[in-house]
């Protein structure tokens, strides 16, 4: 069996693949915040082997063959943010009624973005984060509170925000299986703030995100955030998931 682990400043992901045909396994666990260094030093010498992936969206989600993957890992991003509050669960991220809707398919994917963020109330979010008739948002970075993406495991949460244009969520904490799912799918960055700033943005910033220094940069209020450091979940993210990072990883075959 193959593993590697990976990790931020308050997350840990195990993720091992086995020789045993119709079995990979991916585990995850958030150990104490004040244990768990923000960079684990050297990640596992890692093997080649032959699973048979899981019907899992994380196999399934159309993306470039491995070595398509730039090299050059992404560094800042910059855009336009949208600001939501505490214990932004799934059900507001991606409604169970879209659900059905498949990401290995380009149409359908599409689609998951136009619906994304669409169950925030309407009383408490009058601006919302997609238009009518539209794929992807004008808001590329979302900044949350505390508890996000908590609720149910769907991987169509962070698809439907990836699918949408977004490239990070910036937010105080997160719920454990949403963290996860996010590396898992390589669709957005999950980032924490050292700050509450879904009190100190607002929506329609300009933010520039800068991965290296672990820096916000409001460019509305003038005002510069440091953030938690994305550890090693990085490079996983950036190659596409877990998969796709297994094969450019050589844990399994391109």
């Amino acid at each position: 069996m193959a593993a590697a682990t990976f990790s931020s400043l308050s997350h840990k992901i195990s993720i091992s693949f086995s020789p045993t045909p119709n079995k990979s396994f991916l585990s995850y666990s958030s150990p104490n915040l004040l244990n768990l260094p923000s960079q684990t030093p050297n990640l596992p010498s890692l093997s080649t082997i032959s699973p048979k992936p899981s019907l899992s969206l994380l196999a399934t989600r159309p993306r470039a063959a491995a070595s398509d993957v730039p090299a050059t890992p992404a560094t800042a991003f910059h855009g336009v943010c949208y600001v939501v509050g505490d214990n932004i669960d799934t059900d507001q991220i991606i409604p169970a009624e879209y659900l059905t809707l498949v990401p290995s398919n380009p149409e359908e994917y599409k689609k998951l973005g136009s619906f994304a963020l669409i169950g925030l109330p309407v009383e408490k979010y009058p601006t919302r984060f997609m238009t009518n008739n539209e794929f992807s948002s004008k808001y590329s970075i979302l900044i949350g509170g505390d508890n996000f993406g908590c609720g149910s495991s769907r991987e169509h949460a962070p698809v439907a925000l990836g699918a949408a244009g977004v490239k990070a969520v910036v937010a105080e904490s997160y719920a454990r299986i949403f963290f996860r799912n996010s590396v898992s799918t390589g669709e957005v960055y999950p980032l924490e703030s050292e700050k509450r700033l879904c009190e100190e943005c607002k929506t329609g910033d300009v933010i520039t995100i800068e991965l290296a220094e672990s820096l916000l940069i409001n460019h509305t209020s003038g005002k510069e955030y440091k953030l938690k450091p994305v550890g090693d979940v990085g490079p996983v993210i950036e190659a596409g998931g877990i998969f796709a990072y297994a094969r450019k990883a050589g844990m399994i075959p391109s």
